[in-house]
């Protein structure tokens, strides 16, 4: 399963906050980026329920991330 997760941060926190996210397991790119989101990241993950585990455990933990929108890919 295919997501893209677009973070919304603090001021000054792309950068840091987009290397923690690389770091993280199923995570194929996260980029720092101008625009309405600050981080975009695409994740690949074997079901659901890992999907949740990153999306609603692990992210909110970092520090600096305010917000999250998640999109899951239908092909």
């Amino acid at each position: 399963m295919r997501a893209y997760v677009l973070v919304t941060v603090g001021s000054g926190k792309a950068r840091d906050v987009a290397r923690k996210i690389l770091a993280m397991p199923w995570v194929k790119m996260a980029n720092a980026c101008w625009g309405d989101s600050d981080v975009y990241v695409v994740v690949e993950v074997p079901s659901g329920g890992d999907l949740n585990a990153l999306v609603a455990d692990k992210l909110p933990q970092l520090e600096g991330v305010a917000r999250t929108s998640t999109h899951i890919a239908i092909d």
